[in-house]
């Protein structure tokens, strides 16, 4: 490990190991198969690619999109590691000239997808090269219940069946108990040693709030709070990203959309632009985001709600890879619901996968409606247990919510709910019940029910609130229809007869959090400090240019904060910076040192 050690000074600039980095490390090094569980952001490249430079051989990292394989490539070749590619976007002149250098043993990493490994054609080839280990990165992709799932992950037991004595590692930020023992049975890991990090990130401030008018939220949390940062804003439509991103872009923000609808090229150059440049906004589908290595994501939305626990987590993960504060920030309603359990209704999938996606959703409603920390829940979701009841750094524990008693009300929404035949969604109900005689209230003849007006104490928002809530808690259903009428349900039955009192959460206003949060190293920089950071900055953006590489390639943030702090004046000094690695400080020291010497 003396050896592993002085890697991640020498090659990666980083002081000592992180969490189980060092347990894994050693594990893989040894020759053991691993399943690593550990959040994004937790350095799970790491602990297969110092096993690469450690081992006889070449690494063969299985990696899902090529987005991701080049984002790695690039941050292995500017620390002077030997890594490549081989995926569909080389000609086949550069795929051969790749095949030539790994027969030659000149690659350290290699970096290729699922469906090019397995291929006979591949398999073939690297039997005849020597193989330091195998790892499969994004493992969840596994499985068939997943947000992410890929079916040639399925086929990749082949690995252990070709070449039994190579070991084998996986890795995932995102996997319940279930799809944990998915990996394991799918991959063939039953001897595998099994680690698992905290999936908890600090950092990251979790709030969702009632879904009034979606666009107007989010441009104001934006304009708040978010001024001038990078960015994610999820969407369950591609027609909503495009639609957003466009409006978004008419306010003035920089906001392009992304989805799988897209040509490659302009994905592609979307991508790009949001990786390399500052202040960029990318609305998405679930499409986007997989294995995004850009650290600087202060924020991510979602516009509508995912369909699991592991979906929300895996794209909120994208923000704030950094350390720094970050916001998840997502707008909620009752549409959501409808449309959710609609979609699982309309799947054409078998019962089983039905049954799951419904548990999942009914996890994702409940973290919705929670009354306690959010963050905790999460965590226990993940198995997790925690010492502390609070994290204090979600909107629960920021701004906590009241139960009262709505049973009164509840009993109202249900009644109106069977007089109006069950055939009707919300906004109708709602209307009969605040007494509005609209022409649609008037044609069914609604005024006449016993119901109509009943509810007129109370404004639509209270309503609508009420609704969403006992929609969640099971007490309504929608039809199967897809026309989002709600009808009673069984537990239904206790309410309307007063056996069964409902505490619903009381609406409050929700509060604006627009303090700009740092990490407790990140006190404001003076105007000196300031003008420093501002060089830097614009020095990193000027050399990624030239690399060809986005600027976190080059050096984080968090690297170039602490350049400004310390302020090193001599090689040694500089060599001890956190990122600053011994082949950093020979690209880069002697310029480094022009500007950290004119500023003292």
């Amino acid at each position: 490990m003396s050896e592993a050690l002085t890697i991640l000074k020498e090659v990666f600039g980083y002081p000592a190991f992180r969490g189980q980095q060092a347990a894994v490390i050693e594990h893989l090094t040894g020759g053991g198969d691993c399943l690593v569980l550990m959040p994004t952001g937790g350095g799970k490249s790491l602990c297969y690619q110092i096993p690469a430079l450690l081992r006889d051989g070449v690494a063969i990292v299985v990696s899902p999109l090529i987005a991701l394989m080049q984002n790695q490539m690039a941050a292995l070749l500017e620390l002077d590691v030997r890594a490549a590619v081989l995926n569909s976007s080389l000609s086949p002149r550069e795929a051969a000239h790749v095949e030539q250098r790994l027969l030659a043993g000149e690659y350290d990493l290699l970096y290729v997808a699922p469906e090019r490994l397995l291929t006979a054609r591949f398999l073939a080839l690297i039997a005849r090269v020597r193989i330091a280990l195998f790892a499969i990165d994004e493992a969840h992709c596994v499985s068939q219940w997943g947000h992410d799932f890929r079916p040639e992950y399925i086929q990749l037991s082949v690995l252990h069946e070709r070449f039994p004595t190579i070991p084998r590692i996986a890795l995932t930020a995102t996997a319940d108990m279930d799809t944990r023992k998915e990996i394991i049975e799918r991959l063939g890991l039953e001897t595998a040693e099994i680690f698992v990090s905290s999936f908890d990130r600090p950092n990251i401030r979790y709030r969702i709030v009632d879904k009034t008018n979606s666009r107007a939220q989010l441009l104001h949390f934006i304009r708040a709070e978010h001024p001038n940062d990078a960015g994610i804003v999820y969407c369950l439509s591609r027609k909503k990203a495009e639609e957003t991103a466009f409006w978004l872009a008419g306010q003035g923000l920089r906001a392009m959309a992304y989805h799988a609808g897209m040509s490659l090229r302009e994905r592609s150059d979307h991508q790009e632009k949001f990786l390399r440049e500052d202040g960029v906004i990318m609305v998405a589908t679930i499409a986007f985001g997989m294995g995004i290595d850009k650290p600087d994501v202060r924020f991510v939305a979602h516009l509508d709600l995912p369909k699991s626990i592991e979906g929300y987590y895996q794209e909120t993960g994208r923000a704030g890879r950094d350390g720094q504060a970050a916001d998840a920030w997502m707008v909620y309603g009752l549409n959501d619901v409808i449309q959710q359990r609609r979609m699982i209704e309309e799947s054409e999938a078998h019962a089983r996968f039905k049954q799951t996606a419904a548990r999942k959703l009914e996890a994702m409603l409940a973290l919705c409606e929670t009354m306690t920390c959010r963050r905790m829940r999460i965590l226990r979701y993940f198995g997790e247990a925690t010492a502390i009841e609070a994290c204090g750094n979600c909107d629960i524990c920021l701004n906590p919510p009241r139960l009262h008693d709505a049973t009164v009300e509840v009993q109202k929404a249900l009644s109106c709910v069977y007089r109006t035949g069950q055939t009707f969604g919300a906004g109708h109900l709602i209307d009969v019940l605040r007494g509005s005689p609209t022409a649609r209230v008037r044609q069914w003849h609604h005024t006449r029910l016993s119901t109509f007006g009943i509810g007129k104490d109370l404004p639509e928002k209270a309503w609508r609130a009420i609704f969403r809530q006992i929609v969640a808690l099971g007490l309504l259903t929608t039809d199967s229809e897809g026309y989002g009428a709600l009808h009673l349900t069984e537990a239904s039955r206790a309410v309307l007869k007063g056996q069964r009192t409902v505490l619903l959460r009381e609406q409050l206003q929700s509060k604006s959090f627009s303090e700009r949060r740092q990490s407790v190293d990140s006190k404001p920089f003076s105007d000196d400090e300031l003008a420093l950071w501002e060089q830097l900055r614009a020095w990193r953006a000027k050399t990624a240019k030239e690399h060809g590489v986005p600027a976190y390639v080059i050096f984080h943030d968090s690297t170039l904060r602490e350049l400004v702090r310390l302020s090193p004046q001599t090689e040694e000094a500089l060599h001890q910076v956190a990122g600053v690695g011994t082949r950093k400080l020979e690209k880069y020291g002697e310029q480094l040192m022009v500007m950290l010497r004119n500023q003292s």
